[in-house]
């Protein structure tokens, strides 16, 4: 018997069963589409988001702000070192010409008198002094900085502001109705004390600012946050005073800090030791990316035993199902035998049809379960853009495809196997009789 026939015989068996036929095809369907888009999604979480993120955003980001100075550290022949550093253009000019650096962005703050609108019940909240945090807001994708809710000022608007949950607090409303501060309007005020003969005179600069969002920022610390040209304008207010002034609610440094991105996070520890080493603190996440890794590892070998089991499940009913193959068809194999065919040839035929049928079901199931993790992918980007990073392509991972196929046909073959090996064995007479 050649291959051909034997191929030709495989056929008419799964013919002429179509309803098991379909129902094993369709366990191997869903096995295979729920093993593939798993590993797709828990492979591209590994490699492509952290990837992407790591390399220039906030996970290859750190936190600079300025260092006091170390009396054990300061070298006199080299002034730089150990010495304390006020940040300023300058500062940051020198920190963005180091080898490593893709960006930085720098982080204004100031103390602002706030009043929030009225809270429930008509009741006004109490006016604070707090601390108003300024960012480029073009560049939020590389900062540490969360939508909670609502939306982002508009880059360069002077008029919006987005809050964080401490503010949300202290209007008295909790943070899982935090959307209910959407809309309000904040009057803000950068002011200063001035001596007018003997009599401290306040004077304010008053704004008002619409709240458009809720964010969780590690930018800075501060309750607001506004683009850099609204604390920009503020900051040049107060430094327009007279010498006699003094800022309302302390002193405060036009930067609060500053944001440096790496072109990587394998760049982020020299790039650290080079700033730390002209005198500036410095923090980076570089541990936690790597503890991220090792987790995502783990789900991914979890979810990969996940679909490994559904699919050896589907290989049992494959043998299940061929096993009933060769009870059902006892005679047409004694029949086979008695014109000829050898043992082998009816291994050959039923090895084929369970083949065939883990084929099959592979091949559908694994472009199914691409699918379904390329509409997951829709759902993630769709969230990674409402909160101002970039999404991220799935990308069609051929390996993981032609995988998922010959895994789930040698997967057929390795079920077949038994019953392909009865039926060969059966007796002729035996299987005639008993048909």
């Amino acid at each position: 018997m050649s291959w051909r026939d034997a191929l030709v015989l495989a056929v008419k068996g799964v013919r002429r069963r179509p309803g098991r036929a379909v129902l094993t095809v369709l366990a191997v369907l869903l096995a295979s589409a729920l093993l593939t888009a798993l590993l797709t999604i828990s492979t591209t979480a590994r490699t492509r988001v952290l990837d992407q993120l790591s390399s220039g955003g906030p996970l290859a980001g750190i936190k600079v702000a300025a260092a006091a100075p170390d009396p054990a550290q300061v070298n006199q022949d080299n002034p730089d070192v150990g010495a304390p550093k006020d940040l300023d253009g300058a500062a940051l000019g020198r920190i963005r010409a180091l080898r490593g650096v893709r960006q930085v962005i720098p982080v204004l703050s100031v103390r602002q008198y706030v009043v929030p609108p009225r809270g429930p019940g008509r009741r006004r909240t109490q006016p604070f002094i707090g601390s108003v945090v300024g960012v480029d807001l073009r560049h939020v994708g590389l900062l540490p900085i969360t939508l909670e809710a609502g939306r982002l000022p508009v880059a360069g608007a002077t008029t919006e502001v987005a809050v964080t949950d401490g503010y949300v607090e202290r209007v008295g409303v909790t943070p899982t109705q935090r959307s209910r501060v959407l809309g309000t309007v904040v009057e803000l005020a950068a002011g200063r004390l001035e001596d007018d003969g003997g009599h401290a005179l306040v004077r304010g600069r008053w704004t008002k600012a619409t709240v458009v969002g809720v964010v969780g920022q590690d930018a800075a610390n501060g309750e607001l946050l506004m683009s850099d040209r609204a604390v920009r304008e503020a900051q040049a207010w107060i430094a327009s005073g007279v010498n006699n002034s003094r800022v309302l609610g302390g002193p405060t440094s036009p930067y609060a800090g500053a944001y440096v991105v790496a072109h990587g996070i394998d760049a982020v520890p020299q790039v650290r030791r080079e700033i730390t080493s002209v005198g500036y603190s410095t923090s980076a996440p570089e541990n936690l990316i790597a503890s991220v890794r090792r987790y995502l590892r783990v789900v991914e070998i979890v979810l990969a035993a996940v679909g490994i089991i559904a699919l050896v499940v589907a290989g049992l009913g494959i043998g299940n199902a061929m096993l009933a193959a060769v009870r059902e068809r006892r005679r047409e194999i004694g029949v086979l035998k008695a014109i000829g065919a050898r043992d082998r040839d009816i291994y050959r035929v039923y090895l084929i049809e369970a083949g065939t049928l883990g084929f099959v079901g592979g091949l559908v199931g694994t472009f199914v379960g691409w699918g379904i993790a390329e509409a997951v992918g829709v759902v993630v980007n769709r969230y990674l853009t409402q909160q101002g990073l970039e999404g991220v392509r799935l990308g069609l991972p051929v390996p993981l495809l032609v995988g998922g196929i010959a895994g789930a046909t040698v997967l057929a073959l390795v079920a077949g196997t038994l019953p392909a090996l009865r039926a060969a064995r059966l007796p002729a007479r035996e299987a005639v009789s008993g048909g």
